[in-house]
């Protein structure tokens, strides 16, 4: 591909079935392959970050362990002791290209809580003006439920948006999305995620792997709606990275929906786990999706879980679909009070206020 045509940020992620020939043994081989290609895509002026599996199952292969752990302390330890043998390997597939990868580990709040999201991407911007090459993981040492991704396709893909990539490519043992209710091939171009595309999807069978193409699918549709083109295929593929940005690779590829947010709009949209929901009337529904204007008291009907103002709530038109997520300026304690209420009736309950909406449009992302 020329240098002209290559994008200037990329997010790559690697499954443990890529990177390992079983449990807890790398691939040296496909390694070395992989941070070849990657050596010469940044070489030729494309920024690089990858997001890598496999730590826990490194930490299963050297503690000897045939199955992954149920228990939630065994799962950290297998990641304890894998992560630094992960970072060994890939430092040696990049040192004969001159390269320094950087390890970055993250908890979904680090990509939650504002401050600590600015905070990495502030840091993935000062590690790729060094000419490194972070390598980023879940911390799944210290991962609690309340603060895991789920797996890493979906971090890979909170990790374009923050990074504002333009390409996702997710490598896995699976060549692309297959249509196995059709056709039984490779589907090239996926224009639009449909129900009938995410019926294409299945779990996953491996003792290491998370997620399979369900979660594969549910991160395209994260990534394209923050505008970045997602390609799905195997990474045993010779030389699939620059095949696949040539546009002759094998494999599926996601197409970006219309224009990315802005990353404020990214953040509330994509890194939260609301703590309650505003339910809102049906007049309300086209005043958000179509004017793009705040939500009053007048459009909201009730709230359902227990928040304070300020938190991240999803906004629930009647027929109980997810219309939008944002930050409320009330708690729901005072949700039931204001419910329905014109302006000038919540002017008076409250004079001192300087901004009445429960939700400003600034603060209001729709989904």
């Amino acid at each position: 591909m020329k240098p002209s045509t290559l994008p200037k940020r990329i997010v790559v992620k690697f499954g443990t079935g890529v990177l390992t020939s079983g449990i807890g043994q790398l691939n040296a081989e496909r390694i070395a392959a992989i941070c070849s290609q990657l050596a010469a895509l940044r070489a030729a002026g494309t920024e690089i970050i990858v997001v890598s599996s496999g730590a826990v199952g490194l930490g299963m292969g050297r503690l000897g362990l045939a199955k992954k752990p149920r228990d939630v302390s065994k799962k950290q330890a297998c990641a304890a002791v894998g992560q630094s043998l992960l970072m060994q390997y890939w430092q040696r597939g990049f040192d004969p290209h001159g390269l320094t990868v950087a390890q970055v580990l993250l908890t979904h709040d680090d990509l939650r809580l504002r401050d600590r999201h600015l905070g990495v991407k502030d840091c993935l911007h000062q590690l790729i003006d060094y000419g490194s090459i972070p390598v980023i993981n879940e911390n799944d040492t210290v991962s609690a439920a309340e603060i895991k991704f789920g797996d890493n396709d979906t971090l890979s893909a909170l990790v374009a948006s923050l990074a504002g990539a333009q390409h996702l490519v997710i490598l896995s043992t699976a060549p692309g999305l297959i249509d196995l209710r059709g056709t039984g091939k490779i589907v090239p171009v996926v224009a639009k995620i449909t129900p009938e595309i995410e019926a294409m999807a299945g779990g996953t069978t491996s003792e290491t792997a998370t997620g399979g193409m369900i979660s594969k699918i549910s991160a395209a549709k994260l990534a394209v709606r923050a505008g970045c083109g997602v390609f799905i295929a195997s990474g045993a593929e010779p030389d699939i990275l620059p095949r696949l940005l040539a546009g002759t690779g094998p494999g599926t590829f996601f197409v970006p929906s219309g224009l990315p947010m802005d990353s404020r709009k990214r953040w509330l949209a994509y890194f939260q786990r609301p703590t309650g929901s505003l339910h809102i009337n049906t007049c309300a529904v086209p005043v958000l999706r179509e004017q793009g204007r705040s939500l009053l008291a007048v459009g909201v009907t009730g709230a359902s879980g227990a928040f304070s103002a300020g938190d991240i709530v999803n906004v629930v038109a009647p027929d109980g679909a997810v219309v939008a997520r944002g930050e409320t300026a009330y708690d729901s304690g005072e949700i039931p009070l204001i419910a329905g209420l014109q302006s000038p009736a919540l002017r008076k309950r409250y004079p001192a206020r300087k901004h009445l909406e429960v939700i400003h449009r600034d603060d209001l992302a729709l989904l």
